[in-house]
């Protein structure tokens, strides 16, 4: 979770995904001008969001007990009649009007309103919700179908943010790959990235979020394995690495085409690191499965793994399959993440007296190209993007 307050008063906590984080910098920007408010931005992707969501809640509220106390999010939408029901709360936002000035009743925030950046990094929500029907996911009943941001509008906002000093652009949605499918003239993620970069050649860096990878049209594959102002990391929504699970799960990927795809992007961009979501311990994973899931950990040499222990979601079809035993389930999460922490630390340690071009944050390090985790010199201005040659690793670090 993350959350700052401001001087007006207004504290905004954000939880779960990236897209809510570029959310809740809009709604600081639009509500910079309210007293006494606290805005919590949930998120429902799993049980344990939830549990992370009512923590901050209470949290919030014995900090700031005197202020108002809204919940927005997935799991406004998720969990809406138990949140409600909490002492702490005095209402709830639908997830879909969060950013809508009306819901607050005060004006649209203007072009002027990010005085200062707050990230290094700036995070544009370009597409929200989903189409798809994966049966573990909760997240399409708290987003809502598809919709994409224009261009003209990604435009605008990836200007405001420039001019405000941010140093890397991140694209972020729900289900980014499927940006502009819903548009009058319906268009690619690829053509969407190519705008930017066209519009601003001062751009230094441009990350994107979770990607399926059956959706990366041939433009965007490009970009990703050709352009060096497009950052050199692919994060997949991947889930998991057998075929029966993924089947299950109602994934439109195979092992197959996870493993080719892979193989493509390193063919035109060998330096390039991948990250993925995997899920341990869905229903019906025996032993064998796991271990296809732990295997395809090293066969892709994923660096940065985002593992997620099954939980079972309302209302969806994964919650009716017959289900793994909670023990069984945070074991083979551990031993996932042991996996990936084994494939990033042989990969860091290559990186060990390699020049790294590295985007310094406010803590004496910063994020590489490939978003490892690099110190800066002493000094570095947070935001300066600078020429590093590491010579140690320590704990996950390269200095």
């Amino acid at each position: 979770m993350s959350g700052a307050p401001i001087a007006s008063g207004v504290e905004v906590h954000s939880l779960g995904c990236r897209l809510n984080l570029a959310e809740s910098e809009t709604l600081r920007a639009l509500l910079a001008g309210e007293r006494e408010l606290v805005v919590v931005n949930s998120c429902a992707v799993t049980a344990e969001a939830v549990r992370q969501t009512r923590q901050a809640i209470r949290r919030a509220r014995r900090a700031r007990p005197d202020a108002r106390l809204l919940v927005t999010g997935c799991a406004a939408e998720v969990e809406r009649t138990a949140l409600a029901a909490m002492p702490e709360v005095d209402g709830l936002v639908a997830n879909a009007r969060k950013l809508d000035p009306r819901v607050w009743n005060v004006a649209p925030a203007t072009g002027t309103a990010l005085t200062t950046p707050r990230h290094t990094r700036a995070f544009i929500a370009v597409q929200n919700g989903c189409d798809h029907a994966c049966t573990f996911c909760v997240i399409p009943q708290g987003r809502g179908p598809s919709r994409s941001a224009p261009v003209a509008e990604v435009l605008r906002e990836v200007e405001r943010h420039l001019a405000t000093g941010a140093a890397e652009i991140v694209l972020t949605g729900v289900d980014l790959t499927s940006w502009g499918h819903d548009l009058p003239n319906a268009s690619s993620l690829g053509a969407l990235v190519d705008a930017v970069l066209a519009a601003f050649p001062g751009l230094a860096r441009l990350r994107l979020s979770s990607l399926d990878g059956v959706e990366i049209d041939p433009l965007l594959f490009e970009l990703l394995a050709a352009e060096p102002r497009v950052m050199p990391h692919v994060h997949l929504s991947l889930q998991h690495g057998h075929d029966l699970i993924l089947k299950r799960m109602k994934r439109r990927h195979s092992r197959a085409d996870a493993l080719l795809l892979v193989e493509r992007l390193r063919t035109g961009r060998p330096e390039i690191a991948i990250g993925a979501d995997l899920i341990a311990g869905f229903p019906t994973e025996d032993d064998a499965m796991h271990e296809a899931n732990r295997a395809i950990i090293r066969e892709l040499s994923i660096v940065h793994g985002h593992v997620f222990p099954y939980s079972p979601r309302p209302g969806t079809p994964a919650a009716r399959m017959p289900q793994q035993d909670r023990p069984t389930i945070l074991r083979r999460a551990a031993e996932l993440r042991a996996e990936v922490s084994a494939v990033r630390g042989r990969w860091l340690a290559k990186l060990v007296g390699q020049p790294q071009r590295v985007l310094a944050e406010a803590d004496g390090a910063g994020y590489s190209e490939s978003f490892a985790r690099v110190a800066v010199p002493q000094g570095t201005a947070r935001g300066a993007i600078v020429s590093v040659m590491p010579q140690t690793l320590e704990a996950g670090l390269l200095a």
